[in-house]
């Protein structure tokens, strides 16, 4: 019902027209600093690694040596972790990267045991 009203509210234009592919830095903000284990220092802190990383992948460095480069930098073996916080970055801070990203994903495979 709620949902209902609200498309009703909403201008039709505003459905059609609606933006995409925008940068989202509160919304990085909040995935990654609500989730444990990153303890940025700041919110300054927090978007600059999170630009660190969509730098990285402008420059073509692939998700293996990103995903290691989160590792370290956390020091942490958490294949999760690291995955989410790249996953973050590129999502809300760099959308326009998305392909480039899951194209150096494609064949990547997490290290054994």
């Amino acid at each position: 019902m709620f949902v209902a009203g609200l498309v009703a509210a909403c201008p039709v234009g505003a459905l059609v027209n609606a933006p995409n592919g925008h940068a989202d830095a509160v919304a990085y903000l909040v995935n990654v600093t609500v989730r444990p284990g990153y303890n940025f220092a700041n919110a300054d802190a927090a978007l600059a690694y999170g630009q660190s990383v969509c730098d990285k992948i402008a420059a073509g460095r692939g998700y293996a040596e990103i995903t290691g480069d989160v590792k370290s930098d956390f020091s942490t073996s958490d294949e999760y972790q690291a995955s989410y916080l790249i996953t973050q970055a590129a999502n809300e801070l760099c959308p326009a990267q998305i392909w480039q990203l899951r194209k150096s994903a494609a064949t990547y495979r997490p290290p054994g045991p």
